[in-house]
């Protein structure tokens, strides 16, 4: 159990928390804090339950039982809405942007600068996003270009950098290296570092524990539902998260059975 000196300065508590559809459970007893400045990682293989806590932190779900704190405020969200107006951005894997728009219209979709008559403030808001880029080490010489033209991590790069911009306290990002090359990879996992960095908590949804444990500072694990794990970075380390991942357990008493 998290204590109340920890709830104080997480900015993101979750205690007890469960969702179910009907008699059908599919998160049960998840507690979790997401603290200022960290990496939080949540692995689980499909079906883990991942993609519904995803959606009870951005707001698209409610919890049927638990308490959801953020920055020791209890809170309940009912829209994702709710979740932004509290700092709680989400980057799903397909991105959200428009592959015809250019850099700096995806950079503030939804969010455009105006000025007499609903004129957009093209110069202002170019000047912007190519700086909030360069802030993030990404400098894409022109924000004219389609967004479609960008590398799939530099298009995760935009996501992330749009989020910070825009206010973000907790980041949370949907298994953004999925479908990206070991090269793109890195790329953007070298940006959940610096998004950390710079104060966010960042949740990072992931089934791939070696990337998770290159960035991160606490694991959580999900299987079918149940927390399995929780444990900080020098309480585990990569063969463990990996064994964990792969249902170490599991396999052993599979193995043991299949030699009989």
């Amino acid at each position: 159990m998290i204590s109340s000196s920890d709830a104080n300065t997480a900015l993101i508590q979750l205690e007890s928390i469960g969702k179910s559809y009907g008699e059908i459970r599919v998160l049960q007893d998840i507690d979790m804090q997401v603290q200022p400045g960290t990496v939080t990682c949540v692995l689980g293989d499909n079906g883990a339950g991942k993609s519904t806590l995803i959606k009870i932190l951005a707001g698209r779900h409610e919890p049927t039982e638990g308490t959801l704190l953020v920055e020791g405020e209890e809170v309940r969200f009912r829209t994702p809405k709710d979740a932004l107006n509290r700092g709680i951005a989400t980057v799903y894997q397909d991105l959200a942007v428009v592959d015809q728009m250019s850099v700096w219209r995806n950079f503030f979709l939804g969010q455009e600068q105006t000025g007499f008559l609903g004129r957009l403030k093209e110069p202002e808001m170019k000047a912007i996003t190519a700086e909030e880029l360069k802030k993030m080490g990404v400098d894409i010489p022109d924000v004219d270009v389609p967004i479609s033209t960008l590398s799939g991590g530099q298009r995760q790069v935009v996501a992330i950098a749009r989020a910070l911009h825009f206010g973000a306290k907790v980041l949370i990002l949907d298994e953004p290296t999925a479908a990206l090359g070991v090269k793109q990879s890195g790329m953007v996992l070298r940006f959940v570092r610096m998004a950390a960095e710079r104060g966010v908590g960042v949740i990072l949804i992931t089934h791939n524990p070696h990337h998770a444990h290159l960035v991160g500072d606490h694991f959580v694990l999900l299987n079918m539902g149940k927390q399995v794990l929780d444990a900080s970075r020098d309480e585990v380390t990569l063969e463990q998260l990996t064994q964990e991942m792969a249902g170490g357990g599991e396999l052993e008493a599979l193995s043991h059975e299949l030699r009989q």
